[in-house]
């Protein structure tokens, strides 16, 4: 099967690389032309000028956008092109509502379509080591796995339209949570004077070691906040979250001090940072005011 690919953000570009590696990447298309080119030639596949062009050519059509809008850009731009038993797989997070609306445009021209967001960061877009959460029809999810999986080292089916934009909204509000709590601890450590390294290798090691913990803790308390995964895109994340929330009858309230947190980290011009930046507002106020 052809497959295609739209968006070459962080992720996207991982990505396209893993499914080119296995023989199995056809063509590639990006809002900056550039980008897909100088990518394209790299792998040796086709950059497309359009969307559409893209789509007219492709059995599986691969997505990863930043937000809900771009994504039903997308798909309207590609739905008519698209071949009738054709499948849209989206990786971007978006909202559910958003992922049902995919799903019904692209029904109206006999196109499956999967949502099918992803976590790991850009270490594991990288790595070939995503874990997806798949919403759709299970047999449609078979047809796209042997792609898929160039991917991914997990991937769950999770129900219908929907449900796996519903998963990853979870992942993202334990993200939150997880983000709060290893910054607030690491700050706490720091200014009892403990050594970092020392402190981060022990506790890594016991009940409160996670990915987190281990991938970002030294270089948080370095200073050094090269995403991984732009703290922006975990606000627009958790935004979303908040109004399925609302709509559920249910608060999450740690996720609401953490969107408050990306509010004053973004209003610094700290939006592009990685999401451990979060740091920079629990560290001690002795380190945070010599800093230039």
């Amino acid at each position: 099967m052809k497959t295609g690919f739209i968006g070459l953000g962080g992720m996207g570009t991982g990505m396209a690389r893993n499914i080119a590696q296995a023989g199995l990447l056809s063509g590639l298309y990006n809002r900056t032309a550039a980008k897909a080119h100088s990518l394209a030639g790299e792998l040796n596949v086709p950059a497309y000028e359009r969307p559409a062009l893209l789509a007219a050519d492709m059995d599986i059509v691969l997505i990863c956008v930043s937000a809900d809008d771009d994504l039903l850009g997308v798909i309207n731009a590609i739905a008519k092109a698209l071949k009738p038993g054709s499948i849209v797989v989206d990786m971007s997070t978006v909202s559910r509502f958003t992922a049902k609306t995919a799903a019904a445009l692209l029904a109206e021209h006999r196109v499956d379509f999967l949502d099918a967001p992803v976590s790991g960061g850009v270490e594991g877009a990288r790595n070939g080591t995503l874990a997806m959460m798949v919403g759709g029809s299970a047999e449609t999810l078979e047809k796209a796995r042997p792609v898929l999986e160039t991917m991914c080292s997990r991937i769950a089916h999770m129900g219908e339209t929907g449900a796996g934009q519903a998963t990853k909204a979870v992942n993202q509000i334990l993200c939150a949570g997880i983000n709060e709590a290893v910054t607030e601890a690491l700050a706490f450590a720091e200014a009892q004077g403990l050594p970092m390294e020392k402190v981060i290798e022990v506790v890594s090691g016991g009940a409160a070691g996670n990915w987190f913990l281990d991938r970002r803790g030294l270089t948080m308390t370095r200073g050094v906040f090269a995403p991984g995964f732009k703290l922006a895109l975990h606000h627009k994340d958790l935004k979303i979250c908040q109004e399925m929330a609302r709509q559920a009858g249910i608060s999450i309230p740690l996720a609401d001090v953490t969107v408050a947190d990306y509010q004053k980290l973004m209003a610094q011009g700290y939006g592009d940072e990685d999401i451990s930046a979060l740091y920079r507002l629990k560290k001690p106020a002795a380190k945070a005011s010599g800093e230039n």
